[in-house]
């Protein structure tokens, strides 16, 4: 969300989720190496490394091979930075109640996070301090712009997608549960098992222990498993995905305890409406 056209069009969403009562925060984040050349009007594929996502990525012209990024060097960070925290104005001027700074799933802060595509040598490199420093500088600045009450913060410590694997996730996920309660954000969102389950690790209670903020759990938890977690302390809310791609009124559904539309895997990043908006709701399914 960079310009006045873009702001004023994402106006029109939030103002359509408010009228209904709803809150709305935007997801900001930088594709990093997971984004393809010509996307940003031919800006360079940058990363914390020079290692490349294995295989190929979805672009409006077919399946291409993923490039090898430009390491980001120590003097183009901070323009990564800004435009993080303009983002967050931009989103805010749009009428989004906060973002959430996406630092998962493998894209710019989660390259700088784990060590398996993070070989920097410098001080955005090697120790958990240094591999966090770029994410820490983020969160300042947004929260400087727009206040820490409008920012949360989703991480994948175990997620092994777009080639991402960290040799000791559960220390991660604990130094910086603790280090970010010094933020003060709305909510750190942690999604809590491995898409593809590759990689296995019960960070969920090193995240209950170490963070003393609003935590929101996300990865294939059913209703009665997020009822059972939030009565449990375990959880403060439990985020739903996929879920809601394939059903538009889940709570609706959650509440009736209702059947849930099986989602189409073949219709994720495909491109069009299918498999977003043609799903049918309760009354109607």
């Amino acid at each position: 969300i960079y310009n006045d056209a873009q702001i004023a069009a994402w106006r029109k969403v939030t103002d359509a989720v408010h009228a209904k009562g709803g809150r709305i925060f935007m997801q900001i984040w930088h594709a990093g190496r997971a984004a393809y050349p010509g996307a940003a009007d031919g800006a360079p594929i940058v990363s914390s490394s020079a290692t490349a996502i294995e295989g190929e990525i979805h672009t409006p012209q077919g399946k291409v091979p993923h490039a090898v990024p430009h390491p980001l060097t120590a003097q183009e960070i901070p323009g990564i930075v800004a435009a993080f925290a303009q983002g967050a104005r931009n989103a805010i001027a749009a009428g989004f109640d906060g973002v959430e700074v996406h630092g998962a799933n493998g894209y710019l802060i989660d390259q700088f996070l784990r060590d398996t595509p993070n070989q920097r040598t410098d001080a955005y490199g090697g120790s958990l301090e240094n591999r966090a420093r770029l994410l820490f500088e983020v969160l300042t600045a947004v929260t400087q712009a727009i206040g820490s009450e409008r920012v949360g913060l989703r991480l994948s410590p175990l997620n092994s997608f777009n080639s991402m694997k960290d040799s000791d996730p559960l220390a991660l996920i604990g130094f910086l549960a603790d280090r970010l309660n010094a933020f003060k954000l709305a909510y750190l969102h942690v999604m809590r098992a491995d898409f593809f389950g590759v990689q296995k690790a019960d960070v969920m209670p090193v995240a209950r222990e170490k963070f003393k903020g609003v935590l929101v759990g996300n990865m294939g938890y059913s209703a009665d498993e997020a009822e059972a977690a939030i009565a449990e302390g375990k959880l403060d809310a439990v985020a739903f995905g996929t879920a809601f791609l394939a059903n538009p009124d889940l709570p609706a559904r959650i509440r009736a305890k209702a059947p849930l539309n099986a989602p189409d895997s073949n219709t994720f990043y495909a491109g069009g409406a299918k498999g977003y908006t043609d799903y049918p709701a309760l009354q109607v399914a």
